[in-house]
C-alpha cells in the first residue's frame, strides 16, 4: 500500500503574461481518495494541475507536500512521490510500449546508475496491471486511442509514485474507452491506495468515479466535497451557466445531472 501523502494549496494564485487565472485558492486533496476536478472552459484546471506538479511556478501561495512547498523540492525527489499525466501527452517517434513505459523508471535512476532487476519488476507489474503486456514489443504510434492512454498510465505506474496527477485522461477517447481507464484508475485506487487527482469534463462520470470533487469557477474553488453535495442544480447553474435536472444514478447511487437546453420538451 502506498503513503498517505497530504498535498494542498495556500493562498494560491497562478497565472501566465498579464492574465491570472487562478487567485487566492485553498484546497486540501483528500489522501488515498480519487479527486475529480471539474469547471468550465478557461477556468484553471489545468493550469491548477500544472502548478501542483511544479510545472508551474506560483505568482502568490504556496502548494505544499507533506508540508515542504513543491516548487523548491528538487525535481526527482518530487518525482518519486507525485506523478503526472498531461493532457495529450506525445510519444517519441517509434518508440515500443516497453521503453517508453521504461521511462517511468527514471527518477528513481542517478545520473550513473544501471537498469536493475527492481526496475524490471516495476515495468512487468504496470504492463500487467493496465493489460499492455501483450503491447510491449509494438510501437506507441500504432496503437488505439484507448490502449495508448492504458500505456501512459502505465509508465505513470512504473514510476511507483503515491500521488497520481492526470489532465483529462478521457479526453478524445469513446465512451467505451473512458470507462475502461476510469475503470483502470479506480481499480489503481482501490488496490494500492494511490491519491488521484484528475481533471473531467464530464460531469457524470466525475460523480460517479471520484469520492471528492472540486468545482472551479473564475479561478476560485465554488464548491468541494462528496459529489452528493457538489453536483447539484445551483452549483450548475452557478458554475456553468445552464439550467439543469439532477437525479439519482439508478447505477451507481451517485448525483446524475441532466442538462436544460433552450430546445428541450416534455414527453407525457
Amino acid at each position: 500500500m502506498t503513503e498517505n501523502h497530504q498535498l494542498t494549496a495556500e493562498n494560491l494564485t497562478l497565472g501566465y503574461g498579464d492574465r491570472t487565472v487562478i487567485e487566492a485558492l485553498d484546497l486540501a486533496v483528500p489522501p488515498g481518495r480519487i479527486t475529480a476536478i471539474v469547471g468550465p472552459n478557461a477556468c484553471g484546471k489545468s493550469t491548477l494541475l500544472r502548478s501542483m506538479s511544479r510545472l508551474l511556478a506560483p505568482r502568490g501561495g504556496q502548494v505544499l507536500l507533506d508540508g515542504a512547498q513543491v516548487h523548491k523540492m528538487p525535481a526527482k525527489e518530487l518525482a518519486r512521490t507525485l506523478g503526472l499525466l498531461p493532457q495529450s501527452p506525445i510519444a517519441p517517434e517509434g518508440i515500443t510500449v516497453a521503453d517508453l513505459v521504461g521511462r517511468g523508471r527514471q527518477p528513481h535512476q542517478g545520473i550513473f546508475s544501471r537498469w536493475t532487476r527492481e526496475d524490471d519488476i516495476a515495468v512487468a507489474e504496470a504492463l500487467d496491471t493496465t493489460d499492455t503486456a501483450t503491447l510491449a514489443d509494438r510501437a506507441v504510434d500504432e496503437l488505439s486511442g484507448g490502449q495508448r492512454q492504458r500505456v501512459w498510465i502505465a509508465m505513470a505506474l512504473a514510476q511507483h509514485t503515491d500521488l497520481l496527477l492526470l489532465d483529462e485522461p478521457t479526453t478524445f477517447l469513446d465512451v467505451s474507452h473512458q470507462i475502461e481507464v476510469l475503470d483502470l484508475l479506480t481499480d489503481l485506487n482501490r488496490s494500492r491506495g494511490t491519491t488521484i487527482v484528475m481533471v473531467l469534463h464530464d460531469l457524470n462520470l466525475a460523480a460517479r468515479y471520484a469520492d471528492h470533487l472540486i468545482a472551479l469557477e473564475g479561478g476560485h474553488v465554488h464548491a468541494a466535497g462528496p459529489p452528493a453535495s457538489v453536483l447539484t442544480e445551483a452549483c450548475v447553474l452557478a458554475v456553468f451557466g445552464i439550467d439543469s435536472k439532477v437525479i439519482t444514478d439508478p447505477t451507481s447511487g451517485k448525483p446524475l445531472m441532466l442538462p436544460i437546453g433552450r430546445h428541450h420538451t416534455e414527453s407525457g
